[in-house]
């Protein structure tokens, strides 16, 4: 039994080194494109199951895959293509309530649970200037919203309610109780 991460992202696989268990890491390569008509919470979760499926796994291993998104005035917010695109992003979010969306699947042999993790964010007013140099210090281009709030984008956030961990893209408390109820056999062995 071997557990994988579906996921290249460097923020899971520390978070799920939290758990004391060792992984493997097998990033799944699938179209992420989420259909704009359907809830956001839906579809974030409908891609994290999309990468858990597209991992070889063997009879006995367990995956794990997750999706980010952020939603703001109706609006889904994945990754920035480009450090303009980054700005617009964050200038929608300056002085905002927003939520961060994780989706979520465990597939363990022919056991499998999706969910979707919520977070509520404000974040305070941000100048043009202060949003400028965020930008330039290139930590949004690879996260949804345009920030990470671990980095740079702490200083931005005045309240939040919910999984911090789920912010930074894999809501480690709702995984870890998930896990134990799919996985017992494994997670004798955790922490």
């Amino acid at each position: 039994m071997q557990l994988l991460l579906a996921s290249a992202s460097p923020r899971r696989k520390e978070l799920l080194a939290l758990f004391g268990i060792p992984f493997g890491i097998h990033p799944a390569d699938i179209d992420e494109t989420m259909d704009p008509a359907r809830p956001p919470e839906g579809e974030v979760a409908r891609v994290s199951r999309c990468k858990a499926l597209a991992v070889p796994r063997g009879p006995e291993d367990v995956v794990i895959a997750a999706d980010t998104i952020v939603v703001c005035q109706g609006r889904v917010l994945g990754k920035p293509h480009s450090p303009r695109e980054a700005e617009e992003m964050l200038s929608l979010l300056s002085g905002r309530d927003h939520q961060v969306m994780t989706g979520c699947t465990i597939l363990a042999g022919d056991r499998e649970k999706t969910f979707t993790e919520i977070t509520d964010l404000h974040f305070r007013p941000l100048s043009p200037e202060e949003i400028r140099r965020y930008v330039d210090t290139g930590e949004p281009m690879d996260k949804a919203g345009a920030y990470g709030i671990q980095g740079g984008a702490a200083l931005f956030c005045r309240r939040m309610e919910g999984d911090y961990y789920n912010v930074m893209g894999l809501p480690v408390c709702r995984l870890w109780q998930e896990l134990r109820q799919l996985v017992p056999e494994m997670m004798e062995a955790a922490l």
